[in-house]
């Protein structure tokens, strides 16, 4: 008999010192780090994939997939979990990369923080379907997730409502039916959620009433009108960079422990700006950050997107995960279970008060049978990231080609 896992992995949501006196401001452990570090890395070598696939808008949660394809790696054996390994970056030692995310987790969820970021992780799995203790023990040690049974064979359609109402309530409502009809079976045999909600208020907010249509050049063929808002004049400080190629803004959400950065070429032209993405160049941008008065615009913008990554993962290198020879031992004890699937969902609204950001990743996995102030004017093409600050772990990562869409 074919049975059907299914795996799904949200994250959403979605800071006056400059980014190096911040920086230095705040330890962090090593293990933190290296977690950081590898998803950083994965962030910038997925966005090299998608810039190349995607000709508009791109938007994703390198986080989100990475803690998801984390929780496959930990039932991961052999070349299967070479491969995962490779194309994430995680670290091979378990303490280490465990106790990482877990302490990514702790540093985002704090109660007393001024942005509203909140995580929850579940394992749903069908009644009398038995997990190794082990992999559940470190889902909920290291994930903190909890184990709830539902009737995927009996009650295949009351099991898809009541996942997608927990989604939707631990996401504010921002993703509603995720899991569609169809995409579970009474062969499914288990699903995994990860939701995070989050909300960052601008520590300098825009005036509604400053807002208003401007140009904005897509391309050399086509210009459209956004809504364009501003910070100018005496209070308009920030940190801000330049180089020959682009200039580079930070906007600080209230708490001031997670900002969004902004990169923005000289010309309309992304290409060259996003030859030059590298874990070291964006360190090197980020350090040349420094508080001062420019003037900024910058358009509201809400952007919608849903990538099936199945390609994309394989061409980075991730192969033998999806083919009847994967080795998920470390999950059911068996080697019966493959990679299906991998699709990812986000959503972000850039406004006046501040930003709210979501994503949803999604593991399907079945057995085998100039002028006197500076100015930061973003009416072209540009790059996003919102981030941690002090860790420089990247939550959420996108580009605007046109803000109308």
């Amino acid at each position: 008999m074919m049975r059907k896992i299914i795996l799904t992995i949200f994250i959403f949501g979605c800071a006056n010192k400059s980014t190096e006196e911040f920086n230095k401001s705040d330890s962090f452990s090593e293990k933190t780090d290296i977690v950081t570090e590898a998803n950083n890395k994965f962030c910038l070598k997925l966005y090299s994939e998608l810039k190349n696939k995607e000709k508009g808008n791109i938007f994703f949660s390198p986080y989100s997939i990475s803690m998801a394809l984390a929780m496959v790696y930990e039932g991961a054996r052999g070349k299967t979990a070479k491969e995962i390994k490779s194309v994430f970056y995680f670290p091979e030692n378990d303490r280490t990369r465990r106790k990482g995310f877990l302490e990514l987790y702790k540093r985002l969820n704090k109660k007393d923080a001024k942005y509203e970021f909140r995580t929850a992780n579940a394992l749903w799995v069908q009644r009398k379907y038995k997990l190794l203790k082990n992999y559940t023990d470190v889902i909920k040690t290291y994930y903190g997730g909890e184990v709830m049974n539902v009737d995927f064979v009996n009650k295949t359609e009351k099991a898809r409502k009541t996942i997608n109402k927990w989604v939707e309530n631990k996401t504010n409502g921002k993703i509603k039916d995720l899991l569609l009809q169809g995409s579970l079976t009474p062969f499914s045999r288990l699903v995994i959620t990860n939701a995070v909600y989050f909300k960052g208020i601008w520590v300098k907010q825009f005036n509604k009433k400053k807002t208003f249509e401007e140009d904005f050049i897509v391309n050399e063929e086509k210009i459209v009108k956004v809504p364009m808002m501003r910070i100018i004049g005496k209070d308009a400080k920030f940190n801000y960079a330049e180089t020959e190629d682009l200039q580079i803004l930070e906007l600080l959400y209230e708490g001031e422990e997670l900002s969004m950065l902004i990169l923005l070429p000289r010309t309309y032209d992304l290409k060259p700006l996003e030859n030059l993405l590298t874990p070291e160049n964006l360190n090197k941008w980020r350090r040349k950050l420094k508080k001062q008065r420019v003037n900024v615009f910058i358009p509201k913008f809400t952007l919608n997107t849903k990538y099936i990554l199945n390609d994309i993962l394989k061409k980075m290198g991730i192969k033998v995960s999806f083919s009847s020879v994967a080795d998920f031992s470390g999950i059911t004890g068996a080697k019966d279970l493959f990679i299906s699937s991998v699709i990812h969902q986000a959503f972000v609204d850039v406004n006046e008060e501040g930003t709210e950001a979501a994503a949803a990743t999604g593991v399907t996995m079945q057995v085998t049978s100039v002028p006197r102030y500076k100015i930061f004017r973003a009416n072209h093409p540009f790059i996003f990231i919102i981030q941690e600050r002090n860790t420089g772990n990247i939550l959420f990562m996108g580009r605007v080609v046109d803000p109308s869409r």
